[in-house]
C-alpha cells in the first residue's frame, strides 16, 4: 500500500506562515521527484514547487522568495514552508510523487488527498 498524506493546513492572516508536511508510506520515495500543487475553486491545479531526487528545487514565479520546499529522506517526508502568505495563496494543496517530476501533472503518479490552506486579509 503506497500513499501520501498531507498535514499542516489551516487558517492564517495575511503575512503569516504555514508549514505543510507530506508523509509517504508503503515504500521509500527517496529516488523519485516530489512536488506540491494547489487548486482553488474554479482554477486549474498548478505546480507550486517541486524537488528532484537529488534535492534540486523549482518554484512557481508567484511563490519564489516566499516558499521553500525540502525533503527529509530518512523520514520519507517532504515539506513546504510558506511565508509571507497572501490571500491569493488560499487553495487546496496537494502533495505528489513521480519518477519524472517536473512542472506538469503528468510527471507525477501518486497523489495525496490535499490539505486546505486559507489566508485571510
Amino acid at each position: 500500500q503506497v500513499q501520501l498524506v498531507e498535514f499542516g493546513g489551516g487558517l492564517v492572516q495575511a503575512g503569516g506562515s504555514l508549514r505543510l508536511s507530506c508523509a509517504a508510506s508503503g515504500r521509500s520515495f527517496s529516488s523519485v521527484a516530489m512536488g506540491w500543487f494547489r487548486q482553488a475553486p474554479g482554477n486549474q491545479r498548478d505546480l507550486v514547487a517541486g524537488i528532484t531526487s537529488g534535492g534540486v528545487a523549482n518554484y512557481a514565479d508567484s511563490v519564489k522568495g516566499r516558499f521553500t520546499i525540502s525533503r527529509d529522506k530518512t523520514k520519507n517526508t517532504v515539506y513546504i514552508q510558506m511565508n509571507s502568505l497572501k490571500p491569493e495563496d488560499t487553495s487546496l494543496y496537494y502533495c505528489a510523487a513521480g519518477r519524472r517530476g517536473g512542472c506538469a501533472e503528468d510527471g507525477y503518479d501518486i497523489w495525496g488527498q490535499g490539505t486546505q490552506a486559507t489566508v485571510s486579509s
